[in-house]
């Protein structure tokens, strides 16, 4: 596998941690600037928007060309949940990722635009992703056909969906990939924040600890449970991708919840990545190694779904 050499590395977290840090940043500046930085990205060829309403949501497919008519035609789907702290994130910025994602796995792609906090706080953004993924049930998808991604608090939401669907007793879907999970929202008390705190360019857990204040606005009592995946019941969770940079502040939040997921016989594949931090893929544009984690990504969808 290609990798990227230690300047261009050096150099790129340099300009991530100018950048990166939602220190010092009102919510409007933060969205403003990632509104901005995804008008700059050029499309991606042979990629098919298609703008979608879900209930009160708005949401959009991401088709790539490489997606093989035998697959269209059993309605598979990739429900793919986007980070930003709670606070930000759009269907727009997540764009190139998704189209890169459906271009590996030969699957369509569904992004959503869940309610941000501080507006909606919890449990909106809880509610939102569990409706996007009964609405494709209602639609016409098999939860065997349907995969969850997602990266930072979006692979949070998607390891609480799969809990809630789980004690609900609904159908589950097939497997989900998690990209840089925060597994444990309320405790914020992995190791790897304090040994990664000068290597991430990107994540602290003081800007953890801003987005869980965010989410939970108002809330009084004891913290919810379902924001710690961490510390619940695992047992019956459907099969599991975890792939994290091991330079992230999030790192033992993957490791510690990879095994307690195996503890709990739920089938875990971890792929730790040298020199990454949180959700490197997102500059697949320009990261070798970005790019091969998407396409191991893609096989994994592939390979789950056409079991």
């Amino acid at each position: 596998m290609e990798i990227t050499n230690v300047e261009q590395l050096a150099a790129i977290k340099g300009y991530l941690k100018q950048t990166s840090s939602y220190e010092g940043k009102s919510v409007e500046q933060i969205r403003n600037e990632l509104a901005e930085a995804a008008s700059k990205w050029p499309p991606l060829p042979n990629i098919t928007i298609e703008k979608t309403t879900i209930g009160h949501l708005q949401g959009e497919w991401v088709r790539s060309a490489a997606a093989s008519p035998t697959l269209a035609n059993r309605k598979q789907a990739v429900l793919y949940l986007h980070g930003g702290g709670f606070i930000a994130g759009t269907c727009e910025f997540y764009r190139d990722l998704a189209a890169r994602i459906s271009f590996s796995s030969g699957v369509d792609v569904l992004t959503i635009e869940y309610r941000l906090a501080p507006e909606h706080p919890y449990p909106a953004a809880n509610e939102d992703c569990l409706s996007a993924y009964r609405w494709l049930l209602k639609n016409g998808y098999s939860g065997r056909h349907i995969v969850l991604g997602g990266d930072s608090v979006g692979a949070s939401l998607a390891l609480m969906t799969l809990i809630s669907l789980r004690d609900n007793g609904e159908e589950l879907p097939a497997c989900a990939f998690l990209l840089s999970p925060h597994t444990d929202l309320v405790n914020l008390d992995g190791e790897s924040y304090r040994s990664r705190a000068e290597l991430d360019p990107t994540g602290s857990r003081q800007g953890n600890q801003r987005i869980l204040d965010a989410y939970l606005a108002g809330w009084e009592g004891e913290m919810p449970p379902l924001l710690s995946p961490l510390r619940m019941e695992l047992r019956g969770l459907p099969e599991l991708l975890i792939q994290v940079g091991d330079q992230e502040v999030l790192l033992s939040d993957a490791l510690r919840f990879a095994d307690r997921a195996k503890e709990a016989d739920v089938d875990v594949t971890l792929e730790v990545w040298e020199n990454m931090w949180s959700v490197f893929q997102a500059l697949a544009y320009m990261l070798p190694e970005a790019q091969q984690a998407i396409v191991n990504i893609g096989q994994y969808v592939q390979e789950r779904l056409n079991k």
